[in-house]
């Protein structure tokens, strides 16, 4: 007989339905965690210096003014709102602001469900474990999303109208939106990983970022392709206009490698480590502390 026997349970839901069910049971509980008031000041502190340069330039403070003689001849050069807001976002965003919520965010999507002890309600509902790693990604990945973008729209706004024009840079604040987007999901996942397979989590992304990546960067060699900042700033040249200053700024990574090669490796660093991490959160044991 085809129909279902009465009492039966109905079949459990599949990976992506269950996804979007953990993600629909977190994104609110997220958005409203005391981790959004830490997110708001790390993303509110380049609005309000934006703010505050915007006030000196229009009270005629000599800001980002500097004296260049050639011939014999001295001239005053004065650096333009599109390019202070690519300086801006390569150090306020791309180099601090993206690895920090990756850090604080992906590394306690699984470690807050066992310190809270509320993991063993998730895995008890019928849906596969992994689901409910990636379901808490897609959580992370919408609430950062929601408050930096808006953020670095806020920058556009205060600062590119400083000695520029918004609509000469509107397709790099489009480019730049896009990247920032990248670098959240990228180190998200990592650190998604990351919090699945170790018991201080915090710790080892926090050396990661601040330990592992900026050594990596500053020596010569191969070690930086083992690190996510050395492919997004094979994006950022193609969003940050060309500046002296900025110039010297991205000086300090000289070897940057192709569009083409920074966005195949972002995808496979991706795609390999959610992978790893909801593979391992499906064969994990996880013992509670009493």
């Amino acid at each position: 007989m085809n129909h279902v026997e009465k009492g039966a349970l109905p079949p459990a839901p599949g990976f992506l339905a269950s996804s979007l069910r953990i993600f629909d049971l977190s994104v609110g509980e997220m958005l409203w965690s005391r981790r959004t008031v830490f997110m708001a000041l790390v993303v509110g502190a380049p609005v309000l210096i934006a703010l505050f340069l915007r006030l000196l330039v229009g009270l005629g403070a000599p800001l980002f003014e500097s004296q260049e003689t050639r011939d014999g001849v001295t001239t005053t050069v004065r650096m333009t709102g599109p390019a202070i807001f690519g300086l801006m976002i390569w150090i306020f965003y791309l180099r601090f602001t993206v690895p920090v919520l990756g850090v604080f965010y992906g590394t306690s999507l699984m470690a807050d469900e066992v310190e809270d002890k509320t993991i063993t309600y998730l895995f008890t509902r019928p849906i596969p474990r992994g689901a409910v790693l990636v379901g808490k990604y897609l959580a992370y990945l919408a609430c950062t999303i929601f408050v930096v973008l808006p953020s670095i729209v806020i920058v556009y706004l205060l600062v590119v109208p400083i000695r520029g024009s918004l609509g000469g840079s509107f397709v790099d604040l489009l480019k730049d939106l896009a990247l920032l987007a990248i670098g959240l999901a990228v180190y998200g996942a990592l650190f998604a990983f990351v919090g699945a397979r170790f018991k201080r989590p915090l710790l080892v992304g926090l050396i990661f970022i601040f330990g592992w990546e900026q050594a990596a960067l500053a020596f010569p060699g191969y070690l930086k392709r083992f690190t996510i900042a050395y492919y997004l700033q094979g994006l950022v040249p193609h969003a940050m206009p060309g500046n002296s200053i900025i110039s010297l700024v991205q000086g300090i990574f000289q070897e940057s490698p192709s569009l083409g090669t920074s966005l195949f490796w972002l995808i496979a660093i991706w795609a390999v480590f959610l992978f790893w991490g909801a593979r391992l959160v499906a064969r994990k044991e996880y013992v509670l502390e009493q």
